[in-house]
Order: structure tokens, then C-alpha cells, then sequence
């Protein structure tokens, strides 16, 4: 198996995993409403997906 020559240092180590962070999570208003929910997600207020009515809304009572 292959071993290091040498300790890689903590600051080494933690510079190269800076780049593994998170991004920003993608919104989208819905232009019908002006909602924002995420992407490719059932928005559950209004109960719309992509401008079909998917499920009954909860403000439809």
C-alpha cells in the first residue's frame, strides 16, 4: 500500500478542503403567485408544480 513521505500539515490539509463547501440553494418565484419555493419542489401554499395544480392547497379551505 502506498504511505505518505511526509505529514501533511493541517494547514495544507484544511486548504485544500475549503472547496467543499455548500452553495447557495437555487429559488424560484413562481410567476403566477410570486411565491418562492426551490427548484423541482411542490410549492405547498398555493399546491401548484409547475403551473398544474398537483394537490388541494392549504389556504383552500
Amino acid at each position: 500500500m502506498a504511505h505518505p513521505k511526509r505529514k501533511i500539515s493541517k494547514t495544507r490539509r484544511d486548504k485544500r478542503r475549503t472547496h467543499y463547501k455548500l452553495g447557495d440553494r437555487q429559488l424560484h418565484r413562481d410567476p403566477v403567485t410570486g411565491d418562492v419555493h426551490l427548484y423541482h419542489r411542490l410549492n405547498l401554499e398555493t399546491g401548484m408544480y409547475r403551473g398544474v395544480q398537483v394537490i388541494e392547497s392549504k389556504n383552500a379551505e
